[in-house]
C-alpha cells in the first residue's frame, strides 16, 4: 500500500444530473455511448477527482472553486461529448447537479504502476 501526496473530490450526482440524462434518450444514440441509468446507479459510481493534498479542509474551498468548471464538463462530456445539449454552465448549477465530498488522504492499494493521459 502507498500513501499518494494527492486529497481528491468525489462527485455523486443529484436528481437534476440524472435528469438531465434522461433527457437525452432519443437525442444521444446508443452507439454513442447514451445509457439511461437511475439517479441511484448513477450515485453508486461516483467520480473522483484528484487534487493537491490540503493541508486544512479550508485548503478545499480554494480548489474546489479552482477545478468545479473543469469536473463539470468533464462529467457532462461523458454523456454529451459535443456539448449540444450542456446546461449553462456556472457554478449555481453545478453545486444543483452534484455532491461534492472531499478526501483528505489517498491511498494506492494495487501493486500497479499508475497509469497517467493527459486530456486537457
Amino acid at each position: 500500500m502507498k500513501l499518494i501526496n494527492r486529497s481528491s473530490f468525489t462527485l455523486l450526482a443529484k436528481a437534476p444530473f440524472a435528469e438531465w440524462i434522461a433527457s437525452l434518450e432519443g437525442k444521444i444514440a446508443a452507439e454513442d455511448g447514451y445509457q439511461k441509468l437511475s439517479l441511484a446507479e448513477l450515485r453508486e459510481s461516483g467520480s473522483v477527482y484528484l487534487i493537491d493534498e490540503v493541508a486544512q479542509e479550508s485548503d478545499f474551498d480554494l480548489l474546489l472553486s479552482d477545478g468545479w468548471q473543469k469536473m463539470f464538463e468533464n462529467e457532462l462530456s461523458a454523456w454529451d461529448q459535443f456539448a449540444d445539449y450542456w446546461p449553462v454552465i456556472n457554478y449555481p448549477v453545478f453545486t444543483q447537479w452534484f455532491e461534492v465530498q472531499t478526501n483528505v488522504m489517498t491511498f494506492d492499494l494495487s501493486t500497479d504502476q499508475i497509469m497517467t493521459a493527459i486530456l486537457d
